[in-house]
């Protein structure tokens, strides 16, 4: 890999995302932020970190319209100060985003970050699934979740994540065409996933320098 490298993942809920994330970002020694993206938000905003949530605990619910209030991204930051706390978040974090890309190679989990970053050309969107059975098993052993409505459990979180994503981006959360490549961690396991991306972003560079 030679040259400045932006990859973005996006998840199902229990498909192994981030585990999938920080072999990578060892892998090629190069940093990675999940929750530390919020906690750099809102270090720099001076806004509660409390008040960051993640996509899976967001909905599209009692948002005022985009359009109404006139949000784009790349607004500053004193410029939106009449969105919904909400919106204001996301413009945040978006810039947030941003920044962190500016400084060099990195991985980044979630938060639309390939929709953000989606002007980039060397930035790698990858999303992340897997059968319902290797996310049920995933989120009891790794995430210590009651057995009993798991699988409710699971695609609930799915459709906030789905929701929350949908909403800013107007794009469909999982679907092929907005992400460069879409691996199954119950077919490849986090090990495939991560030699898979490895070669990805290996022939995406040979490709751009030809």
């Amino acid at each position: 890999m030679s040259g400045q490298t932006i990859i973005t993942i996006s998840r199902q809920f229990g498909s192994g995302g981030k585990e999938i994330a920080e072999k990578l970002a060892k892998e090629l020694n190069i940093p990675f932020y999940d929750r530390e993206l919020i906690e750099l938000a809102a270090k720099e905003s001076g806004i509660n970190e409390d008040l960051f949530e993640d996509e899976e605990f967001c909905s599209s619910r009692g948002y005022y319209l985009l359009g109404a209030i006139g949000f784009t991204l790349g607004s500053s930051i004193t410029s939106i100060s009449e969105m919904s706390i909400n919106d204001r978040l996301f413009a945040v974090q978006s810039e947030t985003i941003e920044h962190i890309a500016e400084q060099g190679s990195c991985i980044i989990v979630g938060r639309c970050a390939d929709y953000v970053l989606r002007n980039r050309t060397d930035t790698l969107s990858v999303f992340i699934h897997a059968d319902i059975r290797t996310r049920k098993e995933r989120a009891i052993h790794v995430y210590a979740m009651d057995e009993r409505n798991i699988e409710s459990g699971i695609r609930k979180i799915d459709k906030r994540r789905a929701n929350y994503y949908e909403y800013y981006t107007d794009r469909k959360w999982g679907e092929a065409a907005y992400y460069d490549l879409v691996l199954d961690s119950g077919i490849f396991g986090i090990d495939g996933c991560v030699a898979l991306i490895q070669a990805a972003l290996q022939e995406k560079d040979s490709n751009l320098n030809k």
